[in-house]
């Protein structure tokens, strides 16, 4: 994919504004640290496990409130913008409760590890802006998430333990289902830049850029992006980035 170039300066058109996104309501646990103050732990051990399946937990537990954040935040969308990222939320609220409530099956909870808020800065960052909401979150971040979810799968499997199975059934039923997130993400960011007059590939490079997203990390999920609704211009470009 080649960045032609955009009609106007990033720089120039998006300037932050005044309200940024707040924090929206958490429990008292977990504790948020830095993502590098988060520990990680090896999956072969019983408490690895647990750490692991808290941390996608808190992911999905942060998609909840990234999803109902593009609902009331960006106005003057579609009426099918607004239900899709309901639905949405719905589908991340019961991906939490199949997390948690295996989890609990394993003697912990949610909350009983630190945890980080990765997604939610690029969730301020783009708060001015729908259509940098819809390139950088479901398009890059949880886009992210196909790629490491059969890895993290390969992994569960080989340890065997019937717990370390039944989370890697559960991750099952959250990749599909994220699959059909990352298209909607992908289906409303060309549909913004549509309407804006923009080169859809072309804005997507600079708004990696601008905003210092996190590059894929290998190896891609290609078959998954494809389905999600990923050009083969943008697979050879994203594969340049690894």
């Amino acid at each position: 994919m080649q960045a032609r170039a955009a009609h106007f300066s990033i720089a120039e058109h998006f300037q932050p504004q005044a309200l940024p996104a707040p924090l929206p309501g958490h429990p008292p646990r977990p504790e948020l640290r830095a993502h590098t103050a988060v520990a990680r732990r090896s999956p072969a051990t019983a408490e690895g496990r647990a750490i692991l399946l808290h941390a996608i937990a808190h992911i999905e537990f942060n998609a909840i409130n990234l999803a109902l954040d593009a609902v009331w935040r960006f106005d003057a969308m579609p009426p099918a913008y607004y239900l899709d990222w309901l639905r949405i939320a719905a589908e991340e609220a019961q991906h939490f409760g199949l997390l948690r409530a295996q989890l609990r099956r394993m003697g912990w909870d949610y909350g009983d590890f630190p945890a980080h808020q990765g997604l939610w800065t690029m969730c301020e960052k783009t708060a001015h802006d729908a259509t940098a909401r819809m390139a950088l979150v479901p398009r890059t971040l949880e886009a992210r998430g196909l790629d490491a979810t059969p890895l993290i799968q390969a992994k569960l499997r080989q340890v065997g333990t019937p717990d370390a199975l039944a989370a890697a059934h559960i991750l099952d039923t959250i990749l599909r289902e994220e699959v059909g997130h990352v298209a909607i993400g992908n289906h409303w960011y060309r549909w913004l830049c549509a309407r804006q007059g923009l080169d859809a590939e072309a804005h997507f490079a600079q708004l990696m850029q601008h905003y210092a997203a996190p590059r894929p990390k290998p190896p891609l999920n290609t078959a998954a992006r494809r389905q999600a609704g990923f050009t083969e211009a943008e697979l050879d470009w994203l594969q340049q980035q690894v």
